[in-house]
């Protein structure tokens, strides 16, 4: 495994907005997407009055319209690059995934809310991306300095791992739709649910019966129980 020291020496172009007001989904989102045009503030406002076009008060984004947008204004800007979010189930296994078929991760994450220095006793909700640039994947939180190097695929799932384990925070798989649709964004044996394994079973055992009632043509033939079906 390449060393974090030798990683880190290679100079890659990186796009990292930095925390504006309560506009964590917007620099999550153009981070995702190495983007600052990707959106703007005025797209996803378009996207909260879309969603909810007949509430006086719009229920997707922060009262006093400074953003704090919620995760269907994400996911409805996300489609609009010809890509789907996923969420993943947290009670799985991470390795279950295929991150060189996922574009990218958003990590939802509770954050402190603040008043200037004061912090007041409300929670919100903070959007981080990860993307792989180059070979490897960056921590591209808007609330950092500059992007974080994590590494390669293994030390990625670890990271997203661990953090899944701490407090109430949440995953999502950015993929493109033809993943979406294919359910790749996964391994193959993930895909295989237990009716489909039972059907391959089933194959198994026809093509051994088959084999036997050749080897011995005048044996009566293997008649399945109901319960086999």
């Amino acid at each position: 495994m390449q060393m974090l020291d030798d990683m880190e020496s290679q100079k890659v172009d990186l796009y990292h907005e930095k925390q504006v007001k309560e506009l964590c989904a917007l620099h999550a989102l153009n981070n995702l997407f190495q983007d600052k045009k990707a959106f703007s503030k005025k797209d996803l406002d378009e996207i909260c009055l879309n969603l909810s076009p007949d509430c006086f008060i719009n229920p997707h984004r922060s009262l006093l319209g400074f953003g704090n947008y919620d995760v269907n204004v994400l996911m409805a800007a996300v489609q609009t690059k010809d890509c789907e979010t996923i969420w993943f189930d947290k009670r799985k296994d991470i390795r279950c995934l295929s991150p060189d078929n996922i574009f990218g991760f958003i990590l939802n994450t509770p954050s402190d809310y603040k008043w200037g220095f004061f912090h007041l006793p409300f929670k919100r909700k903070h959007w981080i991306s990860f993307r792989k640039i180059g070979d490897v994947y960056y921590n591209l939180d808007s609330k950092l300095e500059s992007p974080e190097l994590i590494g390669d695929d293994n030390l990625l799932l670890d990271y997203l791992q661990s953090e899944l384990h701490e407090g109430d925070k949440e995953l999502l798989l950015v993929v493109s739709r033809d993943i979406a649709n294919s359910g790749l964004w996964k391994h193959a044996y993930n895909n295989l649910e237990n009716g489909q394994l039972n059907s391959v079973h089933k194959i198994e055992e026809n093509d051994s019966e088959i084999s036997n009632r050749k080897e011995n043509s005048t044996s009566k033939p293997v008649l399945q129980s109901m319960d086999d079906l």
